[in-house]
Formats: C-alpha cells, sequence, structure tokens
C-alpha cells in the first residue's frame, strides 16, 4: 500500500509541476505524458483506496474515504473531457485536488460506520451519487473560474495574465455545458435508485439530504432548459451552477460532518 501511496503521490506531483512550469513559461503542455502520468496515479489510488472502502465488515463510505474518493472521480473525469477538449491547463487544479484526497484518504481518521448488507441498487446509488457529486463540483469550480474569464475580460484588470492561462470563453462555457448535462444525468439515476431502494428516509438519517439533493436537482435541470430554450449562458450560468451546487454541498458533505464528526 506504500508503494501504491508513492506512486500516485509522485505522478501527481510530477503533473503539477508540468502544468505549471508550462503555463508559467507559456510552453506546450504535453497531452500524452500528463493523461498517462494521471492515469498510472489513478491507478495506484484506486489501489491504494479500494481496501479501505470494500472492507470484510461491509463498505465503508467514510468522510475521508468519499472525500478521497471524489478526488479520485474528480481526476477520472478531468481526463474523459481533455480527450475531446482543449483543457490540458485546468490539470493545474485536477492534479493537485487528487493528491490532496489521496493524503486526506490515507492520513484521515473518522467512524468506522460500514454498510452492511445493502442491496447492489444501493451500492449502485451510492456510487452514481458520488459521480454526479464529483462532476457537478467540476462544473461549480468551472463556473467560478468562467466568472473570473469574464469579469477580467471585461474590466482589463491585473490578473488578466492568469485568465490568458485558461481556455477560451467559448471552450469554458462549452465545458461547463458538458459538465452540467453529465452530472444531471447521472444525478438524476441516482436520485432515482435512491427512492426505489431506500426505504425509510428518517431512519437512514438522509431526509436532509434528500431535499438538499432535490433542491440542487431542480436548479440544475432548470438551468438545462434555461440554456435550451432561452440561451442562458455567461454570469447567469455560473450563478445558477453555483448555487445549485451549494445545495447539494450542504446535503452531500455536510450532513457527512455532522454525523461523522460532531454527533
Amino acid at each position: 500500500m506504500h508503494v501504491a501511496f508513492l506512486i500516485a503521490g509522485l505522478a501527481y506531483i510530477l503533473v503539477s509541476v508540468h502544468i505549471g512550469w508550462a503555463l508559467i513559461q507559456d510552453k506546450t503542455i504535453h497531452k500524452s505524458l500528463s493523461l498517462g502520468l494521471l492515469v498510472i496515479g489513478m491507478l495506484a489510488h484506486a489501489t491504494l483506496l479500494y481496501p479501505s472502502i470494500v472492507t470484510l465488515y461491509g463498505l465503508n463510505f467514510n468522510l475521508f474515504n468519499t472525500l478521497s474518493l471524489i478526488s479520485l472521480f474528480f481526476l477520472l473525469f478531468y481526463v474523459l473531457f481533455c480527450l475531446y477538449r482543449s483543457i490540458l491547463s485546468l490539470g493545474i487544479l485536477a492534479a493537485p485536488t487528487a493528491l490532496a484526497g489521496l493524503i486526506v484518504g490515507n492520513v484521515g481518521r473518522a467512524p468506522y460506520q460500514p454498510l452492511t448488507d445493502i442491496s447492489i441498487g444501493l451500492e449502485t446509488h451510492i456510487l452514481l451519487s458520488l459521480a454526479a457529486y464529483c462532476v457537478l463540483l467540476m462544473a461549480a469550480v468551472q463556473a467560478l473560474f468562467l466568472r473570473l474569464q469574464i469579469r477580467e475580460l471585461k474590466h482589463q484588470t491585473i490578473h488578466r495574465f492568469w485568465v490568458n492561462k485558461l481556455p477560451s470563453l467559448q471552450s469554458m462555457e462549452s465545458l461547463l455545458f458538458d459538465m452540467l448535462l453529465v452530472g444531471f444525468i447521472l444525478l438524476s439515476i441516482a436520485l432515482g435508485i435512491g427512492f426505489v431502494y431506500v426505504n425509510d428516509l428518517m431512519a437512514q438519517h438522509i431526509a436532509h439530504k434528500t431535499v438538499f439533493s432535490v433542491l440542487s436537482w431542480l436548479l440544475f435541470g432548470a438551468l438545462l432548459i434555461g440554456n435550451w430554450r432561452a440561451g442562458w449562458r455567461g454570469k447567469r450560468a455560473a450563478n445558477i451552477t453555483i448555487y445549485a451546487f451549494i445545495l447539494l454541498a450542504i446535503g452531500f458533505v455536510g450532513s457527512k460532518f455532522v454525523l461523522e464528526m460532531l454527533l
């Protein structure tokens, strides 16, 4: 396990340094090298994380395992989006995030509450929920960058240097709605499966999580429909994305933190 940790950590650090150096020096980011290293890092990360989650006593989705898995999903979707979008520069955020998740998952300790005797449907619901949360987290970060990019391009302020390192505004907007669509579909499926397989919302302490998730789902859905029917984009799209994700985060991470760390 120590070897897997070192391999993943080294891969993430090398990619972070390479992309950071390329951005500062205005050099070309080597796509095949960067994505290849990230794939190696993800495989090692998954090897390290799997026995922490899949235990002899059931699935262990404590706060730290969940954060580590989210960071892994974050990187996975970044790599997938890189295959058809020119967004390699955003790896300066994706690789360090995965590194942070790797470290948190390896050193963090939370009360051990394995999920035992759960159905395949409920396991699918959990994994899809995590995947949806991850993509929508990426969309929220993308929305923040989009807002910054719009503001800097409009006002020509001193931060313009960093904006020039981002993909074009059109690419950033297209990527945002790619993320929103994928995240919305995953969240819709996860919620649908959850309503079928979760028997008692109150007894399982997830009523509040469900309420916030549904509110977030409605906002994301409204944004996608607004973009399709009325051409919503730019600052409005970024703001709605951020507000919708805040609702999702309150229900998802907020509830886990309160139940595992405070109560």
